[in-house]
């Protein structure tokens, strides 16, 4: 694979890289490194898997991704328990491998704790005011409350950069003001600015005018639903005829579908237009805004495809149902089919 390809699978389903020719040097690296960090607070859903087929399209290129546990943010996100968040990061791994994500797994804690991380997170405070801090973490933090931990989370999350050995940081676009606050302040406490990549957040299901959230359960479905689940909230979801803009199954069609590539095939009788293939997100969008496509043809297919793609999760979890305990202690019922 050239070159152009390669930046080409870096960029796509993507909002902004900051900045592109900084990904050109990147390039020419033999194995650059790349993460993804999570808070393993919920369960994986349908808006995550938009950064795992990232992190794909990245191993593809020919980096080496790296996705982070962050247990030790969680913790001072304030949302679980040492021994739980331990466990829930057991479940996401098993489901990121069965999606095909050959990555490094790395646990916060594993470098985290050590003198000199702690050193470098007192440098990079005396460099960082409080609403920088606090500006940084704005769409990240739970609660309404600002604790200090909140203040720290952001000026861990730039020196995880530096200690994972990085090449490019990978984010939601809620991750922006962090990235740019590590970008301003990581060199003046003596290390490099990271190039940083960020992808579009998906809208809740629920059409409420938020993104998608593990929080929300109406806004969402874990990856590793029953096939009655996903089929069932899909043609549930907010999805009003002849809308592309923060329309969720629109969204779902144009990243995991065609942003992996794979053709929209629709069935349905002859006096609705009869079957269909749509080739490219364009075509798509093209009818379904003058309404030649309506809204439970495109959800029902959508839906199929979906359940498709997500076999090997629920593969995965037949055989090793324990790694799903820990998500009945915040109200998630195991799938049917365990």
């Amino acid at each position: 694979m050239n070159k152009e390809d390669r930046k080409d699978l870096v960029l796509r389903n993507t909002e902004e890289i900051v900045q592109e020719e900084e990904l050109d040097k990147i390039l020419e690296k033999e194995k650059p490194r790349c993460y993804v960090g999570y808070e393993t607070s919920g369960p994986v859903h349908l808006g995550h898997w938009v950064s795992v087929n990232k992190m794909l399209d990245i191993q593809q290129a020919g980096f080496q991704p790296v996705i982070l546990w962050a247990d030790l943010h969680t913790s001072l996100n304030k949302k679980g328990s040492d021994e739980w968040i331990h466990e829930m990061t057991d479940y996401w791994q098993a489901t990121f491998e069965a999606l095909g994500l050959e990555a490094e797994y790395v646990h916060g804690r594993e470098f985290q704790e050590k003198t000199e991380y702690f050193h470098d997170l007192l440098n990079l405070a005396k460099e960082t005011t409080l609403n920088r801090g606090k500006r940084s973490m704005a769409e990240v933090a739970s609660g309404e409350k600002t604790y200090v931990s909140h203040v720290v989370y952001p000026l861990m999350q730039a020196l995880d950069i530096v200690y994972l050995d990085l090449d490019m940081a990978l984010g939601g676009i809620e991750q922006r003001k962090i990235h740019m606050m590590a970008r301003e302040n990581l060199p003046k406490i003596g290390y490099e600015k990271p190039t940083c990549l960020h992808w579009p957040l998906l809208s809740s299901l629920s059409g409420s005018g938020d993104k998608m959230s593990s929080s929300e359960k109406t806004s969402m479905f874990p990856l590793h639903s029953d096939t009655k689940r996903i089929e069932k909230t899909i043609n549930e979801a907010y999805c009003p005829q002849g809308q592309i803009e923060e329309n969720p199954v629109i969204e779902i069609a144009k990243f995991f579908i065609f942003g992996a590539e794979e053709n929209l095939e629709i069935e349905r009788p002859e006096k609705y237009g009869g079957n269909v293939t749509y080739t490219s997100f364009k075509e798509l969008e093209d009818d379904y805004k003058s309404e030649e496509l309506h809204p439970q043809d495109l959800k029902q297919s959508v839906a199929e495809q979906v359940i498709e793609r997500l076999k090997p999760v629920r593969e995965r979890f037949k055989d090793e149902p324990e790694l799903l305990e820990p998500l009945e202690e915040i109200g998630h019922e195991k799938p049917e089919y365990i």
